[in-house]
């Protein structure tokens, strides 16, 4: 068998564009010669990270439904069929031997296009709660890769596989030697360190919540690296000003997320599917904040998988200007709880879910 022709479908947040180009890498690792394609939405985080990745990508101009009625919501279906016409003419043009959708606005134009042209069709649902669009694609698509159990509740159980999420190809290569992660963010080995992430975005109330225990972390004794997300830096640079304690790191974007994750005794994240998924791979002691302004609340639902399983710590978005560090520093302090955090994480990993996922490609392709 060869696979020449693959749609990739999606986008949004990092968290959908990560599995996408893992999914499409191991593609192109086993054929080298097929031809991917992605189809995104117009102004999107995608169409400027897969064009930098090596991919082309079609933008359609489809965009989320409003909350509110109002000229928005006629708007949206203007757009959504515009972006159905645009998905059938791709599919016709291109002749995709399969259409994989990893979530997104742009994956329900594109997978019901080719659905309905009897193309074979995949979806990857990230998150231990499906959303809008997959449990609408659920009953058309002919496979549903995902990450967590009891999904029986959202899509038909005989398409379902368990594979796990995809998860940056970088994260899965072990760091050989740690004093090049020390080296890049200036840190000693025997130093405590917390991570503070937001998502590829950034994550307002974390942020927030940084600001408000400026005093606390400068006497916390604790090295802290914040990565605010590229819409905050500016803003919190100018509040800060000459008030940064030495102790804390602050960074736009960190494109070493796996020198980061090397470094650091402790991860404070959001609940995005991608970096659950990676943190379970790292096996790394972490404080979930699920961000309250996802669909569905799907990231507490993905936080509290964990919590279920005494594999992470939660903190309510609503209550982190005051719990969050203390919370933080209480945890870094007692090594032994960290330890069993560290090692209840690791046993949910899924290590070979991209090879997974493109398993179930080839066996769609070759039915």
């Amino acid at each position: 068998m060869n696979i020449k022709r693959v749609i990739i479908s999606g986008g949004g947040t990092g968290g959908h564009i990560f599995p996408a180009l893992a999914i499409a890498n191991e593609i192109g690792k086993r054929y080298p010669d097929a031809e991917i394609l992605f189809v995104g939405a117009l102004g999107r985080m995608e169409m400027e990270k897969i064009p930098a990745a090596g991919y082309k990508i079609i933008g359609l101009p489809v965009m989320g439904f409003p909350r509110k009625p109002g000229f928005k919501t006629i708007i949206f279906f203007i757009r959504l069929l515009k972006s159905a016409a645009m998905a059938r003419k791709i599919i016709k043009e291109f002749k995709p031997q399969i259409a994989i959708g990893v979530g997104g606005f742009a994956s329900g134009p594109l997978l019901r296009a080719a659905s309905n042209k009897k193309i074979p069709t995949l979806i990857q649902e990230q998150n231990s709660y499906a959303g809008i669009t997959n449990k609408l694609l659920g009953k058309r698509v002919d496979s549903i890769c995902v990450a967590y159990d009891k999904m029986e509740s959202y899509f038909p159980a005989k398409k379902i596989v368990f594979t796990g999420n995809p998860f940056r190809e970088i994260l899965a290569q072990k760091i050989q030697d740690k004093k090049v992660a020390l080296d890049y963010f200036g840190l000693k080995g025997a130093e405590k360190v917390i991570l503070i992430i937001g998502g590829s975005l950034g994550a307002r109330s974390i942020n927030n919540a940084v600001l408000k225990n400026i005093e606390k972390i400068a006497q916390s004794g604790v090295k802290v690296i914040w990565q605010t997300g590229a819409i905050y830096f500016g803003k919190i640079q100018d509040k800060i000003k000459g008030g940064q304690p030495g102790n804390l790191q602050i960074h736009q974007f960190i494109s070493r997320m796996d020198l980061a994750y090397s470094v650091a005794s402790l991860v404070i994240s959001r609940a995005g599917a991608g970096t659950i998924s990676e943190l379970c791979l790292i096996g790394k002691t972490a404080i979930l904040v699920p961000s309250p302004n996802v669909a569905e609340d799907h990231q507490t639902k993905n936080a509290l998988s964990l919590v279920e399983k005494k594999a992470a710590i939660i903190v309510k978005d609503n209550e982190i200007d005051e719990k969050l560090f203390n919370v933080a520093f209480g945890l870094i302090n007692d090594p032994e709880k960290c330890k069993q955090l560290s090692e209840k994480i690791k046993l949910l990993a899924k290590h070979n879910a991209t090879n997974n996922i493109v398993d179930e490609v080839e066996k769609l392709i070759q039915k």
